[in-house]
C-alpha cells in the first residue's frame, strides 16, 4: 500500500469530503495537486478564495494590486478592520495560511495585462474571473480560449448577479455572448453603482463549486448556461448558451489571433475613464477649492441621485440627478461656468458630454468626484 500524501491532521480536517462517494481520498489528492488563478481579491475572489483554500486545493494564485479600504469591508469578508492600509495580496496570504497551512498561496501584485496574461494563465488548471472591469474580463477571457483554460465567471451588479465558465475547447467563450463592451460610462461600476455585500457571497460561493467541479470531474459544470440571480425577489434564472460560429475568438474564422489593447478595445484611456478626454475637461480638486477662496463663483452641479446627495454634499451645489439633466437643461446659465460633480468622476464625465453636445462651452468635471473632494480638500465631507 503506497504513502498517504496527507498527514493525520489533514485526513481530519477533511472527513466531510473523504465520506462523499463521489469525493474520497482520490478526489481530495485531486485537489491538493490542482491550481486556481483567481483574479481579483474583491467581493468575489474573496468567499471564492475562502473556500478554495478549505476545501484543500493545493496552489491558489491570487492577482491584485490593491490595498484594503474601508469601503471593502461591506462585502469583502477575506479582511478585517485590521487590514485596513495593507496590500490586499498580504492581508489575503495571512489569512488563508491561518486557514488552511497546507495550502499553497501565491501572490502576484501586479496588474494583469496583455503582456504578462499569457504567462501567468499557462500555470494554472482553472482560471476564476472575480473582476469588476471589461478590460480585464475580456483580457482573461481571450488568453484562456487561446490557452484552453476553463474560465469561470462571475459578475454582480446592485441586487443581482450571474455566472458561467466558458471553456472554448467545448463551449462558447465570454465573447460568444458578449462580442462588444457596452460603451464607457453606460454601466456603472460598483461603487457608482452599489451592491448589496451579501450578493458577491453568493456569486463567489457559485464560482467556487464550479472550480471544484471542474478540478474534480464531477457534476455537470455551467458550461454553454448563464446562472442569472435576483437577489430582491430570490430567484434563479438559467440561460442556455451557444458557441458562436462568427464568434471572432473562438469561432469557425476567427479573427483575432493574439491579446490585444484592451483598455482601447473598451474605449478607455489608459486612466480608465472613458474616451479621450478634451483638453481641460477636468479640474482637480484642490484647483477648484483655490478658485472658490479667491472669490470665483463656477455653478456646482452635483448629478448623484438624492439619496446619495443625503450622505455627503458640496455646499451650494446644485443637484440634478443625470438620468434628468436633458430634460432640466433650460435651469442652468450658458454663460456661467459649470463644475460637475458625482461620486467619483465617471457621471460626470457623462454630464460634461450631454452638456457639450447642447452647446454648454464653459464646461469642467471635477476629478475623482466628491470622494477626492473628502480626500484632498475637505475631511468633513464624509467618504461612501
Amino acid at each position: 500500500m503506497s504513502e498517504s500524501p496527507f498527514s493525520r491532521e489533514e485526513l481530519l480536517r477533511y472527513g466531510r469530503h473523504l465520506v462523499l462517494p463521489q469525493f474520497g481520498l482520490e478526489g481530495q489528492e485531486k485537489l491538493k495537486s490542482s491550481s486556481v488563478l483567481i483574479v481579483g481579491a474583491g467581493g468575489l475572489g474573496s468567499p471564492l478564495a475562502l473556500y478554495l483554500a478549505a476545501a484543500g486545493v493545493g496552489r491558489i494564485g491570487i492577482v491584485d494590486f490593491d490595498r484594503v479600504d474601508v469601503s471593502n469591508l461591506q462585502r469583502q469578508v477575506l479582511y478585517g478592520s485590521s487590514d485596513i492600509g495593507r496590500p490586499k495580496l498580504a492581508a489575503a496570504a495571512a489569512r488563508l495560511s491561518d486557514l488552511n497551512p497546507w495550502v499553497s498561496i501565491e501572490p502576484h501584485q501586479f496588474a494583469l495585462n496583455r503582456d504578462n496574461a499569457l504567462g501567468l494563465i499557462s500555470r494554472y488548471d482553472v482560471i476564476a474571473d472575480g473582476t469588476d472591469n471589461f478590460p480585464t474580463r475580456y483580457l482573461v477571457n481571450d488568453a484562456c480560449a487561446m490557452l484552453g483554460k476553463p474560465n469561470v465567471h462571475g459578475s454582480i451588479f446592485r441586487f443581482e448577479g450571474q455566472a458561467s465558465v466558458f471553456d472554448a475547447r467545448i463551449g462558447p467563450c465570454y465573447r460568444c455572448l458578449y462580442r462588444e463592451p457596452p460603451p464607457p460610462g453606460l454601466v456603472p461600476s460598483c461603487a457608482e453603482g452599489g451592491v448589496l455585500g451579501v450578493l458577491p457571497g453568493l456569486i463567489g460561493t457559485i464560482q467556487g463549486i464550479e472550480c471544484l467541479k471542474l478540478l474534480l470531474g464531477l457534476g455537470e459544470p455551467l458550461i454553454g448556461r448563464l446562472l442569472l440571480f435576483d437577489a430582491l425577489g430570490m430567484r434563479f434564472r438559467e440561460l442556455k448558451l451557444r458557441k458562436d460560429p462568427g464568434c471572432p475568438l473562438c469561432g469557425e474564422h476567427p479573427s483575432i489571433h493574439g491579446l490585444v489593447d484592451y483598455e482601447a478595445f473598451c474605449g478607455l484611456s489608459p486612466g480608465g475613464q472613458a474616451g479621450v478626454l478634451p483638453q481641460g475637461a477636468e479640474i482637480g480638486p484642490r484647483e477648484l477649492s483655490e478658485r472658490l477662496e479667491s472669490g470665483e463663483r463656477p455653478m456646482l452641479l452635483d448629478v448623484r441621485e438624492p439619496h446619495e446627495h443625503r450622505i455627503a454634499r458640496i455646499e451650494g451645489a446644485v443637484l440634478i440627478p443625470l438620468r434628468m439633466l436633458p430634460g432640466r437643461l433650460a435651469e442652468l446659465d450658458r454663460d456661467r461656468e459649470i463644475v460637475v460633480l458625482c461620486h467619483r468622476g465617471a457621471r460626470s464625465l457623462n454630464a460634461l458630454e450631454i452638456l457639450r453636445l447642447a452647446g454648454f462651452a464653459r464646461v469642467v468635471s471635477l476629478k475623482g468626484g466628491i470622494e477626492a473632494w473628502s480626500k484632498e480638500v475637505d475631511s468633513k465631507v464624509p467618504r461612501y
